[in-house]
Protein backbone atom coordinates (compact mmCIF):
# COMPACT_ATOMS: atom_id res chain seq x y z
CA UNK A 1 0.00 0.00 0.00
CA UNK A 2 1.41 3.40 -1.03
CA UNK A 3 1.33 6.35 1.37
CA UNK A 4 1.78 9.97 0.30
CA UNK A 5 4.27 11.92 2.45
CA UNK A 6 3.26 15.59 2.47
CA UNK A 7 4.65 18.77 3.98
CA UNK A 8 3.04 19.94 7.23
CA UNK A 9 0.25 22.50 7.14
CA UNK A 10 1.93 25.89 7.40
CA UNK A 11 0.20 28.62 9.42
CA UNK A 12 -0.99 31.78 7.69
CA UNK A 13 2.15 33.65 8.75
CA UNK A 14 4.38 31.17 6.86
CA UNK A 15 4.06 31.34 3.08
CA UNK A 16 6.42 28.50 2.14
CA UNK A 17 9.43 26.49 3.24
CA UNK A 18 12.65 25.02 1.93
CA UNK A 19 13.89 21.42 2.04
CA UNK A 20 16.91 21.60 4.36
CA UNK A 21 18.02 17.95 4.37
CA UNK A 22 16.68 14.54 3.43
CA UNK A 23 17.66 11.87 5.95
CA UNK A 24 16.39 9.07 3.70
CA UNK A 25 16.78 8.49 -0.02
CA UNK A 26 14.79 6.58 -2.64
CA UNK A 27 14.90 2.84 -2.04
CA UNK A 28 15.79 3.13 1.65
CA UNK A 29 13.78 1.37 4.33
CA UNK A 30 12.31 3.49 7.13
CA UNK A 31 10.74 2.75 10.48
CA UNK A 32 7.62 4.32 11.94
CA UNK A 33 8.30 7.80 13.43
CA UNK A 34 11.80 7.87 11.91
CA UNK A 35 12.91 11.32 10.72
CA UNK A 36 12.61 11.65 6.95
CA UNK A 37 13.16 15.30 6.06
CA UNK A 38 13.71 18.70 7.69
CA UNK A 39 11.91 21.74 6.29
CA UNK A 40 13.29 25.18 7.11
CA UNK A 41 10.82 28.07 7.21
CA UNK A 42 11.44 31.70 8.06
CA UNK A 43 10.52 30.96 11.70
CA UNK A 44 11.24 27.34 12.63
CA UNK A 45 12.67 24.07 11.31
CA UNK A 46 9.90 21.50 10.86
CA UNK A 47 10.49 17.74 10.91
CA UNK A 48 8.53 15.20 8.87
CA UNK A 49 8.58 11.63 10.17
CA UNK A 50 7.50 8.33 8.65
CA UNK A 51 3.86 7.44 9.43
CA UNK A 52 4.50 3.68 9.00
CA UNK A 53 7.26 1.15 8.37
CA UNK A 54 8.13 0.89 4.70
CA UNK A 55 10.38 1.96 1.84
CA UNK A 56 10.75 5.37 0.18
CA UNK A 57 9.92 4.70 -3.48
CA UNK A 58 9.86 8.25 -4.88
CA UNK A 59 11.06 11.70 -3.77
CA UNK A 60 9.41 14.70 -5.45
CA UNK A 61 11.28 17.64 -3.85
CA UNK A 62 15.05 17.73 -3.37
CA UNK A 63 17.22 19.61 -0.92
CA UNK A 64 17.07 23.36 -1.52
CA UNK A 65 13.68 23.21 -3.24
CA UNK A 66 10.97 25.64 -2.13
CA UNK A 67 7.74 23.93 -1.13
CA UNK A 68 4.29 25.03 -0.06
CA UNK A 69 1.93 23.87 2.66
CA UNK A 70 0.84 20.22 2.30
CA UNK A 71 2.88 19.76 -0.90
CA UNK A 72 3.68 16.17 -1.89
CA UNK A 73 7.21 15.27 -0.83
CA UNK A 74 7.57 11.51 -1.33
CA UNK A 75 5.86 8.15 -1.76
CA UNK A 76 6.15 5.51 0.94
CA UNK A 77 5.44 1.84 0.21
CA UNK A 78 4.00 0.70 3.53
CA UNK A 79 5.31 -2.67 4.76
CA UNK A 80 7.63 -3.08 1.79
CA UNK A 81 10.69 -3.41 4.02
CA UNK A 82 9.20 -6.44 5.74
CA UNK A 83 8.12 -8.13 2.51
CA UNK A 84 10.90 -10.04 0.78
CA UNK A 85 8.92 -10.33 -2.46
CA UNK A 86 8.06 -6.65 -2.75
CA UNK A 87 9.58 -4.79 -5.74
CA UNK A 88 10.36 -1.88 -3.45
CA UNK A 89 12.14 -4.14 -1.01
CA UNK A 90 14.12 -5.62 -3.87
CA UNK A 91 15.09 -2.10 -4.91
CA UNK A 92 16.30 -1.40 -1.40
CA UNK A 93 18.26 -4.69 -1.25
CA UNK A 94 21.90 -4.23 -2.39
CA UNK A 95 23.15 -6.25 -5.35
CA UNK A 96 26.62 -6.61 -3.86
CA UNK A 97 26.89 -6.85 -0.06
CA UNK A 98 30.66 -6.34 -0.14
CA UNK A 99 30.34 -3.19 -2.21
CA UNK A 100 27.66 -1.85 0.12
CA UNK A 101 29.87 -2.41 3.14
CA UNK A 102 32.69 -0.56 1.44
CA UNK A 103 30.47 2.35 0.45
CA UNK A 104 28.97 2.60 3.93
CA UNK A 105 32.39 3.04 5.45
CA UNK A 106 33.07 6.08 3.25
CA UNK A 107 29.52 7.46 3.12
CA UNK A 108 28.98 11.08 4.09
CA UNK A 109 27.51 11.36 7.60
CA UNK A 110 24.04 12.83 8.00
CA UNK A 111 24.14 16.33 9.48
CA UNK A 112 21.35 18.41 10.98
CA UNK A 113 21.12 22.10 9.96
CA UNK A 114 22.78 23.40 13.15
CA UNK A 115 25.53 20.76 12.96
CA UNK A 116 26.15 21.52 9.26
CA UNK A 117 26.51 25.22 10.00
CA UNK A 118 29.13 24.56 12.70
CA UNK A 119 31.04 22.18 10.41
CA UNK A 120 31.15 24.80 7.65
CA UNK A 121 32.14 27.62 10.01
CA UNK A 122 35.06 25.68 11.52
CA UNK A 123 35.99 23.91 8.24
CA UNK A 124 35.78 20.47 9.82
CA UNK A 125 35.89 17.03 8.22
CA UNK A 126 32.41 15.67 8.97
CA UNK A 127 33.59 12.09 8.44
CA UNK A 128 35.85 12.44 11.51
CA UNK A 129 32.93 13.30 13.82
CA UNK A 130 31.15 10.45 15.57
CA UNK A 131 27.37 10.81 15.37
CA UNK A 132 25.26 9.94 18.42
CA UNK A 133 21.89 10.84 16.92
CA UNK A 134 19.33 8.45 15.54
CA UNK A 135 20.81 6.33 12.76
CA UNK A 136 24.28 7.79 13.36
CA UNK A 137 23.14 11.34 12.67
CA UNK A 138 25.66 14.02 13.67
CA UNK A 139 24.04 16.50 16.07
CA UNK A 140 25.11 19.96 17.15
CA UNK A 141 26.35 18.51 20.46
CA UNK A 142 28.54 16.00 18.57
CA UNK A 143 30.24 18.86 16.69
CA UNK A 144 30.73 20.88 19.88
CA UNK A 145 32.24 17.85 21.64
CA UNK A 146 34.54 17.27 18.65
CA UNK A 147 35.69 20.90 18.80
CA UNK A 148 36.29 20.60 22.55
CA UNK A 149 38.41 17.44 22.17
CA UNK A 150 40.21 18.50 18.99
CA UNK A 151 42.96 20.56 20.71
CA UNK A 152 43.79 17.63 23.02
CA UNK A 153 43.99 15.19 20.12
CA UNK A 154 46.09 17.62 18.09
CA UNK A 155 48.50 18.18 20.97
CA UNK A 156 48.81 14.41 21.51
CA UNK A 157 49.50 13.86 17.80
CA UNK A 158 52.15 16.59 17.79
CA UNK A 159 53.84 15.02 20.83
CA UNK A 160 54.14 11.66 19.02
CA UNK A 161 55.09 13.05 15.61
CA UNK A 162 58.79 13.55 14.84
CA UNK A 163 60.06 17.10 14.47
CA UNK A 164 59.70 18.05 10.79
CA UNK A 165 62.72 19.26 8.90
CA UNK A 166 62.81 23.00 8.32
CA UNK A 167 61.37 24.01 4.98
CA UNK A 168 63.60 25.84 2.52
CA UNK A 169 63.17 29.59 2.37
CA UNK A 170 61.91 29.45 -1.22
CA UNK A 171 58.93 27.27 -0.15
CA UNK A 172 57.57 29.80 2.35
CA UNK A 173 53.89 30.55 1.82
CA UNK A 174 53.32 34.28 1.25
CA UNK A 175 51.53 35.98 4.12
CA UNK A 176 48.59 38.36 3.84
CA UNK A 177 46.37 36.01 1.82
CA UNK A 178 42.86 37.49 1.58
CA UNK A 179 40.18 34.81 1.77
CA UNK A 180 36.49 35.38 1.16
CA UNK A 181 33.59 33.01 1.62
CA UNK A 182 30.13 33.53 0.12
CA UNK A 183 27.19 31.56 1.48
CA UNK A 184 23.46 32.14 0.95
CA UNK A 185 21.35 33.44 3.84
CA UNK A 186 19.17 30.89 5.56
CA UNK A 187 15.46 31.54 5.29
CA UNK A 188 15.30 32.38 8.97
CA UNK A 189 18.16 34.89 8.75
CA UNK A 190 16.60 36.49 5.67
CA UNK A 191 13.27 36.80 7.46
CA UNK A 192 14.94 38.32 10.52
CA UNK A 193 16.67 40.88 8.28
CA UNK A 194 13.38 41.71 6.58
CA UNK A 195 11.54 42.25 9.87
CA UNK A 196 14.31 44.39 11.35
CA UNK A 197 14.32 46.57 8.26
CA UNK A 198 10.53 46.78 8.40
CA UNK A 199 10.65 47.86 12.05
CA UNK A 200 13.15 50.64 11.34
CA UNK A 201 11.28 51.93 8.29
CA UNK A 202 7.63 51.61 9.35
CA UNK A 203 7.72 52.69 13.02
CA UNK A 204 8.59 55.95 14.75
CA UNK A 205 10.96 54.21 17.13
CA UNK A 206 12.57 56.02 20.05
CA UNK A 207 14.46 54.70 23.08
CA UNK A 208 14.46 55.97 26.66
CA UNK A 209 16.94 54.85 29.32
CA UNK A 210 17.11 54.44 33.07
CA UNK A 211 19.20 52.50 35.56
CA UNK A 212 18.17 50.14 38.31
CA UNK A 213 19.84 49.05 41.54
CA UNK A 214 19.98 45.25 41.38
CA UNK A 215 21.11 44.77 45.00
CA UNK A 216 17.63 43.95 46.41
CA UNK A 217 16.92 41.29 43.78
CA UNK A 218 20.44 39.87 44.07
CA UNK A 219 20.11 39.60 47.86
CA UNK A 220 16.71 37.91 47.52
CA UNK A 221 18.07 35.52 44.92
CA UNK A 222 21.16 34.71 46.98
CA UNK A 223 19.04 33.99 50.05
CA UNK A 224 16.44 31.73 48.44
CA UNK A 225 17.99 30.30 45.24
CA UNK A 226 18.92 26.90 46.75
CA UNK A 227 15.55 26.45 48.43
CA UNK A 228 13.76 27.69 45.31
CA UNK A 229 15.56 25.19 43.08
CA UNK A 230 14.87 22.33 45.50
CA UNK A 231 11.15 23.04 45.87
CA UNK A 232 10.52 23.75 42.18
CA UNK A 233 12.14 20.59 40.77
CA UNK A 234 15.43 22.05 39.60
CA UNK A 235 14.08 25.34 38.26
CA UNK A 236 16.69 28.01 38.95
CA UNK A 237 15.83 31.46 40.23
CA UNK A 238 17.15 33.96 37.70
CA UNK A 239 16.74 37.66 37.00
CA UNK A 240 14.53 37.31 33.92
CA UNK A 241 11.56 36.11 35.97
CA UNK A 242 11.61 39.29 38.09
CA UNK A 243 11.69 41.49 35.00
CA UNK A 244 8.89 39.59 33.27
CA UNK A 245 6.65 39.94 36.33
CA UNK A 246 7.62 43.60 36.76
CA UNK A 247 6.74 44.26 33.11
CA UNK A 248 3.36 42.57 33.54
CA UNK A 249 2.51 44.91 36.43
CA UNK A 250 3.76 47.97 34.55
CA UNK A 251 1.81 46.99 31.41
CA UNK A 252 -1.41 46.92 33.42
CA UNK A 253 -0.79 50.53 34.48
CA UNK A 254 0.20 51.71 30.99
CA UNK A 255 -1.96 49.78 28.49
CA UNK A 256 -0.60 51.77 25.52
CA UNK A 257 2.73 49.98 25.89
CA UNK A 258 0.85 46.66 25.68
CA UNK A 259 -1.13 47.70 22.60
CA UNK A 260 -0.49 47.35 18.86
CA UNK A 261 -1.36 49.34 15.76
CA UNK A 262 -3.51 47.72 13.07
CA UNK A 263 -3.96 50.13 10.17
CA UNK A 264 -5.78 53.13 11.60
CA UNK A 265 -6.90 51.20 14.69
CA UNK A 266 -5.25 50.73 18.07
CA UNK A 267 -5.69 47.24 19.53
CA UNK A 268 -5.54 47.23 23.34
CA UNK A 269 -4.75 43.76 24.68
CA UNK A 270 -6.39 42.76 27.94
CA UNK A 271 -3.69 40.18 28.63
CA UNK A 272 0.10 40.13 28.87
CA UNK A 273 1.81 37.73 26.46
CA UNK A 274 5.51 38.40 26.96
CA UNK A 275 8.01 37.49 24.25
CA UNK A 276 11.49 36.52 25.50
CA UNK A 277 14.31 36.96 22.98
CA UNK A 278 16.51 33.85 22.70
CA UNK A 279 19.74 33.66 20.71
CA UNK A 280 20.30 30.49 18.64
CA UNK A 281 22.82 29.36 16.03
CA UNK A 282 20.27 30.18 13.34
CA UNK A 283 19.44 33.67 14.64
CA UNK A 284 17.37 35.47 17.25
CA UNK A 285 13.95 33.99 17.99
CA UNK A 286 11.23 35.30 20.31
CA UNK A 287 9.11 32.55 21.92
CA UNK A 288 6.11 33.80 23.88
CA UNK A 289 5.03 33.31 27.49
CA UNK A 290 1.24 33.36 27.23
CA UNK A 291 -0.78 34.94 30.06
CA UNK A 292 2.45 35.74 31.89
CA UNK A 293 0.50 37.91 34.35
CA UNK A 294 -1.14 34.75 35.75
CA UNK A 295 2.14 32.82 36.02
CA UNK A 296 4.12 32.55 39.23
CA UNK A 297 7.80 33.43 39.33
CA UNK A 298 8.63 29.71 39.26
CA UNK A 299 6.32 29.14 36.29
CA UNK A 300 8.01 31.96 34.38
CA UNK A 301 11.51 30.65 35.07
CA UNK A 302 10.53 27.07 34.14
CA UNK A 303 8.84 28.20 30.92
CA UNK A 304 11.86 30.31 29.90
CA UNK A 305 14.17 27.35 30.51
CA UNK A 306 11.99 25.00 28.46
CA UNK A 307 11.66 27.47 25.58
CA UNK A 308 15.41 28.07 25.62
CA UNK A 309 16.10 24.32 25.34
CA UNK A 310 13.57 23.96 22.52
CA UNK A 311 15.16 26.90 20.69
CA UNK A 312 18.63 25.37 21.05
CA UNK A 313 17.42 22.05 19.62
CA UNK A 314 15.32 23.66 16.83
CA UNK A 315 12.16 22.27 18.44
CA UNK A 316 10.16 25.51 18.69
CA UNK A 317 6.79 25.37 16.97
CA UNK A 318 4.99 28.16 15.16
CA UNK A 319 2.58 28.42 18.11
CA UNK A 320 5.52 29.00 20.47
CA UNK A 321 6.46 32.17 18.56
CA UNK A 322 3.08 33.46 17.44
CA UNK A 323 1.59 36.53 19.07
CA UNK A 324 3.15 38.42 21.94
CA UNK A 325 2.15 41.88 23.18
CA UNK A 326 5.51 42.98 24.60
CA UNK A 327 9.11 41.71 24.44
CA UNK A 328 11.99 41.48 26.93
CA UNK A 329 15.54 40.96 25.68
CA UNK A 330 18.70 40.50 27.76
CA UNK A 331 21.88 41.60 26.03
CA UNK A 332 23.64 41.57 29.37
CA UNK A 333 24.29 37.84 29.13
CA UNK A 334 26.72 38.68 26.29
CA UNK A 335 28.30 41.60 28.17
CA UNK A 336 26.35 44.49 26.64
CA UNK A 337 26.43 47.56 28.88
CA UNK A 338 23.89 49.60 26.91
CA UNK A 339 21.95 49.19 23.67
CA UNK A 340 18.83 50.32 21.82
CA UNK A 341 16.68 47.22 21.24
CA UNK A 342 14.63 47.22 18.05
CA UNK A 343 10.86 46.74 18.05
CA UNK A 344 9.19 43.45 17.20
CA UNK A 345 6.20 44.58 15.05
CA UNK A 346 3.27 44.87 15.55
CA UNK A 347 4.30 45.31 19.20
CA UNK A 348 4.90 48.89 20.30
CA UNK A 349 7.40 48.30 23.13
CA UNK A 350 10.47 46.24 23.98
CA UNK A 351 12.55 46.28 27.18
CA UNK A 352 16.30 45.78 26.98
CA UNK A 353 18.21 44.44 30.00
CA UNK A 354 21.97 44.80 30.21
CA UNK A 355 25.08 43.82 32.13
CA UNK A 356 25.13 44.26 35.91
CA UNK A 357 28.12 46.38 36.79
CA UNK A 358 29.26 47.85 40.08
CA UNK A 359 29.36 51.66 40.00
CA UNK A 360 29.75 54.42 42.61
CA UNK A 361 26.32 55.89 43.38
CA UNK A 362 25.21 58.73 45.67
CA UNK A 363 22.93 57.33 48.40
CA UNK A 364 21.65 59.74 51.09
CA UNK A 365 24.57 62.05 50.51
CA UNK A 366 27.17 59.24 50.62
CA UNK A 367 28.98 57.37 47.89
CA UNK A 368 28.23 53.63 47.78
CA UNK A 369 29.32 50.95 45.32
CA UNK A 370 26.14 49.32 43.97
CA UNK A 371 25.41 46.67 41.30
CA UNK A 372 23.66 48.74 38.65
CA UNK A 373 21.98 47.79 35.37
CA UNK A 374 21.04 50.10 32.53
CA UNK A 375 17.51 49.56 31.21
CA UNK A 376 16.35 50.62 27.75
CA UNK A 377 12.78 50.89 26.52
CA UNK A 378 12.31 51.22 22.77
CA UNK A 379 8.78 52.30 21.84
CA UNK A 380 6.67 53.34 18.86
CA UNK A 381 6.14 57.09 19.20
CA UNK A 382 3.09 56.90 16.92
CA UNK A 383 1.17 55.43 19.84
CA UNK A 384 3.24 55.96 22.98
CA UNK A 385 4.16 59.46 24.18
CA UNK A 386 7.52 60.11 25.79
CA UNK A 387 5.86 60.75 29.16
CA UNK A 388 4.16 57.33 29.11
CA UNK A 389 7.36 55.56 28.08
CA UNK A 390 9.39 57.19 30.86
CA UNK A 391 6.70 56.44 33.48
CA UNK A 392 6.53 52.80 32.34
CA UNK A 393 10.30 52.40 32.68
CA UNK A 394 10.28 54.07 36.10
CA UNK A 395 7.53 51.67 37.20
CA UNK A 396 9.69 48.70 36.18
CA UNK A 397 12.65 50.22 38.01
CA UNK A 398 10.62 50.72 41.21
CA UNK A 399 9.31 47.15 41.12
CA UNK A 400 12.79 45.67 40.66
CA UNK A 401 14.34 47.82 43.39
CA UNK A 402 11.58 46.73 45.80
CA UNK A 403 10.61 43.17 44.73
CA UNK A 404 7.91 42.94 47.41
CA UNK A 405 5.86 45.32 45.26
CA UNK A 406 5.62 42.59 42.58
CA UNK A 407 4.08 40.15 45.06
CA UNK A 408 1.79 42.76 46.58
CA UNK A 409 0.97 44.35 43.20
CA UNK A 410 1.77 47.83 44.52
Amino acid sequence: MAHKIKAPTFPESVADGEIAVWHKQEGEAVARDELLVEIETDKVVMEVVAPEDGVITKIYAGEGDTIESEQLLADLEVGAAASAGSPSAAKAEPAAPVAEAASDSTAEPVLGPAARQLVEEHKLDASQIAGTGKGGRVTKEDVLNHLKNAPKAEAKAKAKAPEPAPAPAAATTPSGERVEKRVPMTRMRARIAQRLLQASQETAMLTTFNEVNMAPVMELRSKYKDQFEKIHNGTRLGFMGFFVKACCEALKRFPEVNASIDGNDVVYHGYQDIGVAVSTDNGLVVPVLRDADFMSLADVEAAIRDLGLKARDNKLSIDDMTGGTFTVTNGGVFGSLMSTPILNPPQTGILGMHKIQERPMAVNGKVEILPMMYLALSYDHRLIDGKTAVQFLVAVKDLIEDPARILLQL
